[in-house]
């Protein structure tokens, strides 16, 4: 299956405004044809059973399915005849509803299109099933809770990790090694005693041996490695059960930085990605933002209004790759900090291929 995937991955996307022009006139062939079948040879309607008269909800919606798939291999223009007879062979069957697909609008990030004309131009991984994937960051992250008194805290926590992960996406495999760094103080509070009693190296050990996420929310080499290259089909996987309000359109671009955090997508899904990810809307771009390495950038932004947060992704300027994300406050009321503040950091140091985790002398 990761094969097929990757079948002619490495060509170009065709232009859209063309495949689109194609497309109509495949369905509009297949609507002529079906309104045909319809009636016999002296234009009497036929008795069969065929439901052919709203070809915009059952054959035309198959058809345009059909033709999303074939349209991967580039073989839509000249097929509108085979697959019109193809579309009368699914009518005569009784088929559960079709379900609701989002479609994606026209991409409005400039900063993620040009990731994503990059994605190509960088050195490949190409992992093996027994390796891991290690990855290196540095992360800063909110801790909230109540000291040792029962009085709350609140602070920054700041941490260099490097995390071990199979690329068979075996939840029980994985390894971390953790170095905690002197924590920031949340804006107007304290540092409390308890932020500093963790810091210093730790690990390596293992992770937690489960994995409680869905299925369509893995991040795992072995499942990213299967998404599709197409950019709208990626559009629709980042909608998974979700629907047409603005929460979800929230939740699409959160969904986002849960494949690019200690994940690692081939070239032709990461691609896709940074397409899709363009045309979520409400997203803009940020001209200048900092990871948590320190490395200046320009970024993919977009704000979450129950948060009170804006959720950024940030690229290089020359080379747009991918250095890491952060949280801006927008809303201070919201998010119990002034705005400007950022509230999580991190910084993808690197990542690479091991034949094998850290050595049973590392993690003892």
């Amino acid at each position: 299956m990761t094969r097929l995937e990757r079948f002619r991955s490495e060509v170009p996307q065709p232009d859209p405004d063309r495949l689109r022009a194609n497309e109509d006139r495949l369905l509009a062939a297949i609507a002529q044809d079906s309104r045909r079948l319809g009636q016999d040879a002296e234009g009497r309607p036929r008795r069969a059973s065929l439901r052919l008269r709203r070809p915009a909800q059952g054959a035309r919606g198959r058809a345009r399915r059909t033709a999303s798939r074939l349209r991967r291999f580039g073989l839509v223009t000249g097929l509108a005849a085979a697959l019109a007879a193809g579309v009368v062979v699914v009518a005569t069957r009784r088929a559960d509803p079709p379900a609701v697909i989002r479609p994606m609008p026209a991409a409005a990030s400039e900063v993620l299109t040009r990731a994503a004309q990059n994605a190509t131009r960088t050195p490949e991984l190409h992992p093996e099933p027994g390796q891991f994937l290690v990855y290196e960051s540095r992360t800063m992250d909110p801790a909230t809770g109540e000291d040792r008194a029962g009085r709350p805290m609140r602070y920054l926590s700041r941490a260099v990790r490097k995390v071990w992960l199979p690329v068979d996406g075996d939840a029980t495999g994985g390894f971390i090694e953790e170095e905690v760094l002197e924590p920031k103080p949340w804006p107007g509070w304290p540092i409390p005693p308890e932020a500093r009693e963790n810091l210093g190296r730790h690990g390596p050990s293992k992770l937690a041996d489960f994995d409680d996420r869905a299925e369509f929310l893995r991040n795992d080499y072995a499942y990213v490695s299967r998404l599709p290259t197409d950019p709208r089909k990626m559009y629709e996987h980042l909608y998974t059960q979700l629907g047409n309000t603005r929460q979800d359109d929230t939740d699409a671009w959160d969904r986002v930085r849960g494949l690019l955090t200690e994940a690692y997508l081939p070239a032709a899904q990461r691609a896709a990605l940074f397409r899709a990810a363009a045309a979520i809307p409400g997203v803009v771009t940020v001209e200048h933002a900092v990871d948590a390495a320190g490395r200046a950038g320009i970024a993919a932004a977009r704000v979450d209004p129950v948060l009170g947060q804006r959720q950024e992704y940030i690229f290089d300027r020359e080379t747009y790759l991918y250095l890491g994300e952060r949280s801006v406050v927008t809303d201070a009321a919201r998010a119990g900090a002034p705005a400007g503040t950022v509230l999580t950091s991190s910084a993808q140091l690197s990542v690479s291929v091991a034949d094998h985790g850290p050595s049973a002398a590392a993690r003892d």
